[in-house]
């Protein structure tokens, strides 16, 4: 396929190189330009401007937020005034319900289609083309992405034809990993032994699922730099699922408690380390470390 990339970080670099690697034509557009040398070296074009990127069957934006996505989407250069009729914008970024739900509205009033397909996994899971996606819109703009996706993930999760379903899906797996982060941080320094040995015993027996190794050694090392994946973009996950549920009228008392975590590890300077540092923050108040950096 011909297919446009927008957002060359940590994560989109790596999808945009195994877009390549499977033989797709693919256009770049990041702000920083420098991020694109690595693609070009694989034979990817860049774009000077999003306009630029939106010449093909589809266009990919992976994003830090709903401002970043909105800079790129609307506006004289943006996605929605240049992506021609029919084409597929394909949104990976972790937005907000809403954004989701205008987006699909105002591509489907320009002729065009829209497909979330948020993503999960880290960096070294996007390198290797071990992402799992969650995807939601029409199945003929869905089905037309497949190719896509099976150059990018694992597997790929359909979760109906509304996109903001998918978008629902990835806030609320987000509320999930950050609710086991701060559970192992309160077992943690509840038992108060061999983090080490005490993960071992976790991991063995109870819990065996990948996201308590990962996690769990994360937090026994200390290893909260450099990030995965950043706590201020942790932060704002929480508080769009918070958004989420007001609207649906779904209360969610953990995730207030995590949205409050996170802000305690602004509050001593911790957005631009990696999530899983909320977890120091139990120790802290057992008076057993501190949540400086």
């Amino acid at each position: 396929m011909k297919v446009g990339f927008i957002g060359l970080g940590r994560m989109g670099s790596g999808m945009a190189a195994n877009l390549l690697a499977a033989g797709h034509e693919v256009t770049v557009y990041n702000r920083t330009a420098r991020n694109a040398q690595a693609l070009i070296q694989r034979g990817a074009r860049v774009a000077p401007r999003v306009a630029d990127a939106c010449g093909g069957d589809a266009v990919a934006t992976m994003l830090a937020d709903d401002a970043a996505l909105q800079s790129v989407a609307f506006g004289e250069d943006g996605i929605i005034t240049n992506l021609r009729t029919g084409a597929i914008h394909v949104s990976m970024s972790t937005i907000s319900v809403a954004l989701s739900e205008r987006l699909a509205a105002v591509h489907a009033d320009a002729g065009q289609r829209f497909v979330a397909a948020p993503v999960f996994g880290r960096p070294d899971a996007a390198a290797s083309a071990k992402l799992y996606i969650v995807a939601a819109g029409a199945t003929d703009a869905v089905d037309a992405c497949s190719p896509l996706f099976d150059a990018m993930a694992q597997k790929t999760f359909r979760f109906g034809s509304e996109p903001s379903g998918a978008n629902l899906v990835k806030l609320s797996g987000n509320f999930l990993i950050a609710a086991t982060i701060e559970a192992l941080g309160e077992a943690f320094a509840l038992v108060g032994i061999d983090r080490r040995r005490y993960l071992e015993f976790l991991t063995s027996t109870l819990f065996t699922a990948p996201l308590y190794n990962t996690y769990g050694e994360a937090i026994v090392e200390e290893r909260f730099e450099p990030a995965d994946f950043r706590a201020a973009l942790g932060g704002k996950d929480i508080r769009l699922a918070l958004a989420a549920a007001e609207t649906l009228r779904v209360p969610m008392p953990l995730g207030s408690l995590l949205r409050d975590r996170f802000l305690t590890l602004f509050a001593h300077g911790g957005e631009a380390l990696d999530w899983s540092a909320i977890a120091r923050l139990a120790a802290a108040d057992a008076g057993q470390d501190s949540i400086k950096h």
